[in-house]
């Protein structure tokens, strides 16, 4: 494993050292009063976090760790008939993470939804000898450059047969969902799109940690660009927030809702 640097509030790792984190630095994130604070995954593997992998719908393995680690969203394995393809990343990995991967056939690609959760995606490419695809609307994030990464740009981008990315630029420009055809439907949104203890809303902010709203334009494309898709279920970032069933009546009941709120005079 790695002793690059990672940063302990958000999990970014960096191809060198450096004394600060221009993610979090970002008015989306933050430094915490306490200061810039570094790690790396070796000392993360010494100390106390643990693999923690778990079913999270049908298909769809969780891959994360406890105690929680910076922001503390969990992977998503998606076994896709074409090859699984690894959803966003969490920082922590070992090698009980990629056992277990490899247990549920390895991974043949990787796709992130926004920078926050870019994180060690460098070492799970390494581990899996998989492309990492990012929007090329977030190049400038990229914490450590990998001939690995392929950047993608537009509105959408086929991933693999059913598997078809979306540029819906809420959070980050680049900000990117994941529409699987499989069944009914299913939409992995990161928190793009954000399942909230409401289970019958959703939201749509530009930071969530520092509670600053997504500008209504970009919400009303996104809420467009989503009503042709057809999608039953929705898996956000945290553990076991998913929406099982009815999330595209859903995402669309809580655009109007948003823009209701945003727009009124």
């Amino acid at each position: 494993m790695s002793v690059l640097p990672v940063c302990v509030t958000c999990g970014t790792q960096y191809a060198e050292p450096r004394p600060e984190c221009p993610i979090c630095e970002d008015e989306r994130q933050y430094v915490p009063p306490s200061g810039q604070r570094w790690t790396d995954l070796e000392s993360l593997r010494a100390g106390e976090h643990a693999a923690v992998v778990r079913e999270q719908g049908p298909e769809v393995i969780g891959l994360g760790c406890e105690p929680r680690f910076a922001i503390g969203q969990r992977a998503l394995l998606i076994k896709a008939p074409g090859g699984n393809v690894l959803w966003d990343c969490a920082a922590y990995l070992d090698d009980a993470l990629v056992e277990a991967v490899r247990a549920h056939g390895g991974v043949s690609a990787i796709a992130i939804s926004h920078p926050h959760y870019y994180t060690t995606m460098v070492e799970w490419s390494r581990a899996f000898d998989a492309p990492i695809h990012l929007h090329a609307a977030d190049r400038e994030w990229i914490g450590r450059p990998d001939p690995a990464i392929e950047l993608w740009d537009g509105t959408t981008a086929t991933l693999a047969p059913g598997l078809t990315l979306l540029n819906l630029g809420v959070h980050f420009a680049g900000g990117t969902v994941l529409h699987w055809e499989r069944g009914a439907g299913s939409l992995f949104s990161g928190d793009i799109v954000q399942v909230i203890p409401d289970r019958e809303h959703v939201a749509f902010m530009y930071s969530y940690p520092n509670l600053i709203p997504e500008r209504p334009g970009v919400v009303r494309r996104a809420a467009e660009l989503l009503a042709g898709y057809r999608f039953e279920a929705l898996y956000g970032a945290w553990w076991d927030a998913v929406l099982p069933d009815r999330a595209s009546t859903i995402v669309q009941r809580s655009a109007r809702r948003y823009l209701d709120f945003v727009l009124e005079r």
